[in-house]
């Protein structure tokens, strides 16, 4: 994937880039948190990076394209293969829960990937999306210059309208969303809250799950 260029030269300052602004990714994980379920099975980060969610979420599993983000990732301890999304190397029906992080702006083809996502999840099971939410007040307010962010340039952001539909299509359904990031991130000193909803936090993170039974035999 051309879109992993920036990550494999740059894995290291994108990693670092947590630990530089710490009220940030707190926000993000408790809002990732707050929709992750307590009971969460067999799971899987799609997009994993360098571990950075995966892990504190309990996660062991992950699929990353870029070599050097899968090399922090596995130096954590996530047990990360490479893939993609959309053609994920997993079988049919094979974890209760599925993981994305901002990972949605760099997908090829997002309807199949939760396609792809939908297939591998079990009756039953549990997506959790996290993205930076287009539409939103923070990120529309901001108009970003050329060059400004090396790893997001070929990036495209999507609105949370956007996302639920190619996850209703897929199939989920029992959809529930919090938000976050109500602030510039040089701004932000303390966590933000998590509130319920979206269009004015930055960071959306969207719960679905796969139906139990097929809707035709509901």
């Amino acid at each position: 994937m051309t879109r992993t260029k920036a990550f494999d030269r740059h894995a290291a300052v994108y990693d670092a880039w947590f630990d530089q602004h710490p009220a940030v990714y707190e926000s993000e994980l408790a809002a990732i948190r707050s929709l992750w379920p307590e009971e969460a099975g067999d799971s899987v980060e799609v997009g994993a990076g360098s571990g950075r969610f995966s892990l504190p979420l309990c996660v062991t599993r992950g699929i990353e394209p870029s070599a050097a983000m899968r090399a922090l990732a596995a130096a954590r301890g996530l047990a990360v293969e490479d893939g993609v999304a959309e053609a994920l190397p997993f079988g049919d029906a094979r974890f209760d829960t599925l993981l994305m992080v901002t990972i949605d702006c760099f997908l090829d083809d997002p309807p199949r990937a939760y396609a792809e996502a939908y297939r591998v999840l079990r009756p039953g099971g549990t997506i959790v999306v996290a993205l930076i939410d287009k539409d939103s007040v923070l990120v529309r307010s901001r108009e970003p210059e050329p060059g400004d962010d090396e790893f997001y340039e070929e990036a495209r952001f999507h609105a949370v309208d956007e996302v639920l539909t190619w996850l209703t299509a897929a199939g989920f359904r029992d959809f529930g969303i919090v938000q976050t990031l109500f602030a510039p991130e040089d701004q932000l000193t303390e966590p933000n809250p998590i509130r319920a909803g979206y269009g004015t936090g930055a960071f959306v993170v969207v719960r679905a799950h796969k139906p139990a039974r097929h809707p035709d035999d509901l």
